[in-house]
């Protein structure tokens, strides 16, 4: 083991920190993958203990010590060469950021593995997994389909790096708070991918919100919608017909809209919801089968805010054209407007904010030359990176994934039933 200590008052830590060299995941597979523990405190000092049995042996490619002004190395899980969210967000914002290295990618295959890593400069891998084992990794960004989350986060979390995942987390409740718990127990940073709370016209809404700017808010309404889920479902997304993998328009487009309304708006205290299929006949793959839609393309929620004013949301699938996204919170003074859209959907670009009818001014700081795509993940990367550097807890991680887990359960229970759900363990903000 290799301890770098930044002052001598640090000894008795080191110390402690010197008989935890594993996971504190038991039983898991990858429980003796060399890790970093790193622990940051108070007046700035700061802790790196790795084994030197790693790839990098301890150190940077260099072979130098790193320090907290060295860059996090970031893996990313699910990056194709050929195209996807991964490609077209999560490479350009790490390779546009400050404190932030692409270090790595890694698709199903060493064919396309071969492919990324010549796309983008960097080692491939052909599994998740394989990454996961690489030493010069710290972060791990899981960007596959939602089935394949839980095994490489849970290896991540188990080889002590810090984990971004793409939302949802999880197929289910219980393998959202798996993973939870395991983030919990590796103490390392997390955050899921929710990026439009990182969005800075989201950002200074809710502020404003939050300030009283617009008096006691009556009202939010919002219109959400994509292009995705329409009655053409090419082979690549039929995965998100199954209602099993918990990747369908009311798990994604519609929890990425209720989030964003709470996070302006406040928590729900009570909803009632409405599931329907605009489409009930999709035509499946290359072949253009015709069969049943299983999952929902449309939804609706009404529902009541901690402030007592009201909520509706409509979702819609099979958007073409323009994609608009409003959400307009109408208050006893004023009145704020976030609008935008994107053909992936309204968490897949930027969204402008008005007061009163009138445009106003955001400032987007070290995001401002990002594209649209790259825009709010980059801003989940920059929360997460500052966590690290920082030993604070600001980014949004999987404690919240699992409320807003908790909530969807909640939305297809009220539309099933027909009767209106009171909130337990759903999102506070």
């Amino acid at each position: 083991m290799a301890a770098a200590v930044s002052d001598p008052s640090s000894t008795v830590l080191a110390k402690a920190c010197m008989l935890v060299s594993r996971s504190t995941i038991p039983n898991h597979p990858f429980a003796d993958i060399p890790r970093t523990l790193r622990f940051s405190r108070p007046a700035g000092c700061y802790l790196e203990i790795r084994d030197r049995s790693s790839r990098s042996g301890g150190f940077g490619r260099a072979g130098k010590e790193r320090d907290m002004r060295d860059a996090l190395r970031v893996g990313v899980v699910g990056a194709s060469a050929r195209g996807g969210w991964a490609r077209d967000s999560h490479v350009p914002a790490i390779q546009a950021l400050k404190g932030l290295e692409l270090a790595a990618v890694a698709t199903n295959g060493r064919a396309t593995a071969d492919a990324a890593s010549r796309a983008f400069g960097v080692p491939g891998f052909p599994s998740g997994l394989d990454l996961v084992r690489d030493g010069d990794v710290d972060v791990v960004a899981v960007c596959t389909r939602v089935p394949d989350h839980r095994e490489i986060v849970l290896a991540a979390l188990a080889a002590g790096k810090h984990v971004y995942c793409e939302w949802p987390l999880g197929c289910d409740i219980a393998e959202a708070e798996e993973m939870a718990a395991a983030a919990a127990a590796a103490g390392v940073h997390v955050a899921i991918g929710l990026q439009l709370r990182r969005s800075p016209a989201v950002l200074t809404a809710r502020d404003l919100v939050a300030s009283g700017a617009i008096g006691r808010p009556l009202s939010a309404s919002a219109l959400s919608t994509t292009m995705g889920f329409g009655p053409e479902v090419p082979s690549q997304f039929l995965y998100l017909e199954d209602p099993a993998n918990f990747a369908n328009l009311v798990t994604i487009q519609g929890a990425h809209t209720l989030d964003l309304a709470l996070t302006v708006a406040g928590p729900l205290t009570d909803l009632g919801a409405l599931l329907t299929r605009q489409f009930p006949i999709i035509r499946a793959g290359d072949a253009r089968e015709e069969r049943p839609r299983a999952t929902f393309d449309h939804l609706l929620v009404h529902g009541t805010l901690g402030s007592e004013a009201a909520l509706s949301v409509g979702v819609s699938g099979g958007r073409t054209g323009s994609t608009p996204f409003r959400l307009e919170v109408v208050g006893e003074t004023g009145s704020l407007l976030l609008e935008g859209g994107a053909p992936r959907g309204l968490q897949s670009g930027r969204v402008r904010l008005s007061r009163d009818g009138s445009p106003q001014p955001v400032d987007e700081g070290e995001l401002a030359d990002l594209s649209d795509a790259a825009a709010n993940v980059g801003g989940v990367y920059a929360a997460l990176r500052d966590d690290v550097r920082e030993g604070a807890s600001t980014s949004v991680g999987f404690d919240h994934a699992v409320r807003l887990t908790r909530l969807l359960t909640e939305v297809f229970a009220a539309s099933e039933t027909g009767r209106r759900r009171t909130a337990d363990g759903w999102p506070v903000r």
